[in-house]
């Protein structure tokens, strides 16, 4: 009985620590949200203070001004264009590192590594000389070859990473069948990558989407622009609109959480089989 007594406050205790720490993680939604239903004077007054008056047409505003359906599109085109690419060869140049371990892709994987830890500050201005060669500002298929520049070393590392623990004898047992090795990548081993595919995919989206830099060097004209560039149309020099910059806010994370609710079961059967298979 004593155990049982124990074992219940236990569990009690550990549910009362989780919500805690939940409704920690909800206080800057809570501010995100009481701020943009509020006249800017009531904002700068007393930003933790529940709104007198819910002014609503701050969204209205903030949706006409950002011509946020238009950057919804570009973010999505974007996002969606870049996850395809990135996780198709990533994952298709990790498994060729993995299974032809030659000098010449390890000293290749050794170079994708050490992308990963140079600042991207570093290269900006050489990267704006190349776009501009190639003729690729201005343009949505540029930004996305940008990011699978950029996405591509992380990527492969998490893939190759996850390559190595598939076992070789189902990729052999499907060669012995007459499989080619294209059959055997995209059959066998494909399918198996599908954990890490929602971790890259996760990853990669969380950051395109929130990306503001990268697409304010290639994209200049205001019909290509992205939410984060959008909404960045409020704060100025001298003077920031808070009242409109807060709604805009709301409206560019609604998809982000729309998409973790949709994948919320994809991502739950990634984490446990990544940590099965690690």
């Amino acid at each position: 009985m004593e155990t049982s007594k124990r074992y219940r406050f236990g569990t009690w205790a550990t549910e009362i620590v989780m919500i805690l720490v939940a409704l920690l993680f909800l206080v800057p939604f809570y501010f995100l949200f009481v701020n943009s239903v509020k006249s800017f004077g009531d904002l700068l007054t007393d930003s933790a203070a529940w709104p007198q008056t819910f002014v609503w047409s701050n969204y209205a505003r903030a949706w006409s001004i950002t011509r946020f359906p238009e950057a919804l599109w570009n973010s999505f085109v974007v996002t969606v264009v870049s996850n395809l690419l990135l996780v198709l060869i990533s994952s298709m140049a990790a498994y060729r590192m993995v299974r032809r371990p030659t000098r010449y892709n390890r000293v290749l994987f050794s170079l994708f590594v050490a992308a990963m830890v140079i600042p991207f500050q570093s290269v900006m201005i050489p990267l704006v000389k190349v776009v501009s060669t190639l003729d690729l500002m201005n343009s949505i298929s540029g930004l996305v070859i940008c990011y699978l520049g950029f996405g591509a070393p992380m990527s492969i590392f998490l893939f190759h990473g996850f390559v190595k623990g598939v076992p070789v004898e189902v990729e052999e047992a499907a060669t012995v069948d007459g499989c080619t090795p294209y059959g055997v990548f995209f059959r066998i081993v494909y399918p198996l990558m599908l954990p890490m595919m929602v971790t890259v995919i996760i990853l990669n989206t969380l950051w395109i989407w929130n990306d503001y830099l990268l697409p304010s060097l290639v994209l200049q004209k205001a019909e290509l622009r992205t939410i984060p560039i959008a909404t960045y149309a409020f704060f100025g020099q001298y003077t920031k609109q808070w009242d409109l910059a807060l709604p805009a806010l709301v409206l560019g994370i609604l998809p982000v959480i729309a998409f973790f609710l949709a994948m919320q079961k994809y991502i739950i059967q990634g984490i446990m089989a990544g940590s099965v298979k690690g």
